[in-house]
């Protein structure tokens, strides 16, 4: 079991997400893969189009944890920002980058290449850059600072090609269970569970679904012995206090079932 944890902060730049016109679906797909790796994902911050707002939340995010991804602003239009706001974070200058203009005129021609794309080939200077599977402009990597897309399929495929080169710890395992009765049945006993099993996080969630009011207990923890052991202890509970409970339990890709009550 690895010993040094690991961790992570979102930084999720843009006006049109404070605005709510647009809405952030990329904290949930990243958590995920992040969790996947061992890395644990401890903050989630969104700023504004504003370059005191994400040089601020820059420097004081990547020096609280492992890894730092920011999302949004990397466009060709007048507030695409980051670049220049993460090239004042770290007191450099920004440059065009001979290799990101390359991939720019692979992918849209030489005579297609205008003044606003070309404002995706500069990134601060010394970053090394994140390759775009998806539309060619590349991101950048400064330190411990990943700058990706904010739209959620061009991150995606950022992501997907440095993750599997992150440091990270052992994955974290969950499950879940779902059951008729309501939080305050299960409480004292959750309560009295979580302090038998400290490196397991018990989470409660209520839900409505189909006109019935229920409970969605989500358990973490990195050991799959320990965590199917509170599991189990959980689905004691629930029997006890006369619910029933349907058990998921998620391995990577493997799923597996279990009913009971």
């Amino acid at each position: 079991m690895s010993a040094e944890t690991y961790t992570a902060a979102i930084l999720i730049i843009g006006d049109e997400i404070l605005s709510g016109r647009t809405v952030d679906q990329n904290t949930p797909w990243i958590a995920e893969k992040l969790a996947e790796h061992g890395i644990k994902l401890r903050e989630v911050r969104v700023v504004s189009d504003d370059y005191a707002a994400i040089v601020n939340a820059v420097n004081a995010l990547r020096a609280s944890y492992t890894y730092l991804l920011t999302t949004g602003g990397i466009g060709p239009t007048h507030d695409d920002i980051t670049a220049a706001a993460i090239a004042q974070a770290f007191s450099v200058p920004v440059k065009e980058d001979p290799a990101a203009r390359k991939i720019l005129e692979d992918y849209y021609g030489t005579s297609d290449l205008n003044e606003a794309r070309l404002k995706m080939a500069a990134v601060p200077e010394g970053a090394a850059l994140i390759n775009n599977p998806v539309s060619g402009a590349p991101g950048f990597k400064m330190e411990n600072v990943y700058v990706l897309a904010g739209v959620p399929r061009i991150m995606q495929g950022m992501l997907e090609g440095f993750i599997d080169g992150l440091i990270g710890g052992d994955p974290m395992l969950s499950n879940t269970i779902t059951c008729d009765l309501y939080e305050s049945q299960v409480a004292k006993d959750l309560g009295a569970l979580q302090d038998k099993y400290p490196d397991v996080s018990i989470g409660s969630y209520p839900q409505y679904r189909g006109g019935i009011l229920g409970l969605s207990l989500v358990l973490r923890a990195t050991d799959a012995a320990l965590l199917d052991n509170a599991t189990d202890e959980v689905i004691t509970i629930i029997d006890a206090l006369g619910g029933t409970a349907s058990a998921v339990n998620i391995r990577g890709n493997e799923i597996k079932a279990r009913e009971t009550g």
